[in-house]
């Protein structure tokens, strides 16, 4: 008895002194819809994390590869590049957009059909700690823009 009650202390006191996970809000999580034999696709996404940490993979089983890309203007061109993380600081909401920064989902599984619902696993990490949030993004339709809240036109 006497041991079970030290060893329920010493994982009381272990779980006060052990740093918090990143705590990552993840908002508005969608996929654009695809046509039928279209390969890859993009995730979009805002998240906000309570202290510095970085987004350092993504997977789904929707896809065979997920990788965080970058899109940028090089030489009045537009470039679009995997990169190993994405920096989230403490406090800041980092939004993945068209256009900038995304997820691109490749050798996918299946059609990307608007209004299905599709699992994404984020790894985030924070002081060496890695954390993994599961996310339900709804596909939206194939010209979706991000802004679904904007009226047409805007």
């Amino acid at each position: 008895m006497e041991s079970i009650r030290y060893a329920a202390a010493v994982c009381a006191a272990l779980s006060f002194t052990l740093p918090a996970a990143a705590q990552v809000i993840v908002s508005d999580p969608w996929i654009r819809g695809t046509v039928p034999q279209q390969m890859a696709t993009g995730a979009f996404m805002q998240l906000k994390s309570a202290k510095d940490a970085k987004l350092v993979e993504a997977r789904s089983p929707a896809a065979g590869v997920v990788e965080i890309h970058e899109m940028r203007m090089d030489n009045n061109v537009m470039r679009m590049r995997a990169v190993p993380s994405l920096a989230l600081p403490a406090g800041r909401t980092v939004e993945l957009k068209p256009g900038g920064y995304h997820m691109m989902l490749m050798d996918l599984k299946q059609q990307m059909k608007e209004g299905e619902v599709v699992p994404v696993t984020l790894v985030v990490e924070s002081g060496g700690k890695r954390e993994t949030i599961e996310v339900k993004a709804t596909v939206r339709a194939a010209t979706a823009s991000g802004d679904m809240k904007k009226p047409h036109g805007n």
